[in-house]
């Protein structure tokens, strides 16, 4: 039964349409470049992106820590679908489960693609690597490995069921998602005391980034959530219902709300007194030594998450499934840019010795970057596509072969 679940799984995912074709071969050929830039990488070294010495964490481990909250986000389908019953999310949880997936396989290429040498990949591998327990960013890949092991348990346990026509077993089912849950806050968290657990960056060395991390991405993961299900309702037969989009609406409103908060609570406390500690982000607002590399995306990143708040606000665009996808898209390009290129790199500016260096990614960087992320697409295009099939009764025993013949 499990070959056939197989063989029945990918004989579907691998048919569509024109436009179906065209999207994964778009998607193709940014993952060719993605190959190319990791080849580049291990003949030449990391002296073809922009990082340097003074700025060693770059675009990528920008995305790494922005796509750990967009999996994290995931729970925000579950949590309501498990613990309040509701009957709207539970008809979906599969597909968040999927995302969730897809965004750690997406965090550990770009792990993979930081590490620049992937001899090195074991020095992360618990106990025998020398970053395993006694690194925090050891901590933050096992963390992140266990996160992809239950959604993959639950969610492909959940699809098999529904294909072989059996009820899951509760007795087990249930444990895991009531651990996956509590594993979803653990990933991020982990995630910001990565960084917020060194004194020699100040933009960086406070108790509130955790809670920053974890709001952007209950904000973030369910605007995405919401702009893939609308994809959904307009490209398949499978209909979600509108109380489980206004659901997530509401979480990512008021998670938005509370990350705007703590940002401009940060704004006022580093630079009500303006010490040397604030440099930092006195940099990313309005620049340093006549340079200015991150003003605009900081300001851009503040008017694209006030402005998908506000619009949020706005009972129109919260309910209109035709407007919805606007506040969201901003919101998720706000954080992006936020979690990133606003909080990653300012950090390294100026270095602990006083050292003012800007960081500008290269082309091959951007490259990369988009190979990964359409990689994730692929990926996650591939999961959806067979979940929805299994979910529509489309993949069953049999009707691969029945179609077949």
């Amino acid at each position: 039964m499990l070959a056939s679940f197989v063989s029945d799984y990918l004989r579907y995912v691998l048919k569509g349409g024109t436009k179906y074709y065209a999207w994964m071969g778009i998607l193709g050929l940014f993952i060719l470049g993605m190959l190319y830039v990791f080849y580049l990488q291990n003949t030449e070294g990391l002296i073809v992106t922009g990082m340097t010495s003074q700025i060693h964490d770059g675009l990528y481990f920008a995305n790494l820590v922005f796509l750990v909250g967009v999996a994290a986000g995931a729970v925000t389908i579950v949590f309501p679908a498990y613990v309040y019953h509701h009957e709207g999310m539970h008809k979906v949880t599969v597909l968040g489960e999927m995302l969730a997936v897809t965004a750690v396989i997406m965090v550990m290429l770009f792990v993979f693609a930081h590490m620049g040498r992937p001899d090195r990949l074991w020095h992360m591998v618990p106990v025998i690597g020398i970053y395993s327990l006694s690194s925090m960013l050891g901590w933050d890949v096992l963390v992140l490995t266990g996160y992809l092991l239950l959604n993959l348990v639950v969610g492909f346990y959940y699809l098999y069921s529904k294909y072989s026509g059996k009820p899951v077993k509760r007795s087990i089912f249930m444990p895991l998602v009531y651990v996956s849950i509590v594993w979803a806050l653990s990933i991020h968290t982990v995630t910001a005391f990565l960084i917020s657990t060194m004194p020699a960056r100040p933009m960086w060395f406070h108790s509130v980034m955790p809670i920053r991390f974890i709001s952007t991405a209950f904000a973030a993961g369910p605007a995405l959530i919401i702009l893939a299900f609308l994809v959904i309702r307009k490209n398949t037969r499978m209909w979600i219902d509108d109380s489980a989009i206004k659901l997530l609406a509401a979480i990512v409103t008021w998670c938005l709300g509370i990350a705007i908060f703590l940002t401009l609570s940060e704004v006022v406390v580093e630079l009500y007194a303006r010490t040397e500690h604030a440099n930092g982000l006195y940099y990313l607002m309005f620049g340093l030594h006549g340079l200015t590399a991150l003003v605009a995306w900081f300001w851009s990143a503040i008017v694209l998450m006030v402005g998908a708040f506000v619009l949020f606000l706005v009972p129109r665009f919260r309910n209109d499934m035709s407007l919805l996808p606007i506040p969201c898209a901003m919101a998720f390009a706000g954080i992006w840019i936020e979690k990133g290129m606003g909080l990653i790199v300012p950090g390294f500016v100026p270095s602990p010795i006083g050292e003012v260096t800007e960081y500008h990614p290269t082309f091959l960087e951007w490259l990369m970057t988009a190979g990964i992320w359409a990689f994730g697409f692929f990926l996650l295009t591939i999961l959806l596509k067979g979940a929805i099939g299994i979910l529509l009764g489309e993949i069953r025993p049999g009707a691969g072969r029945a179609a077949a013949n």
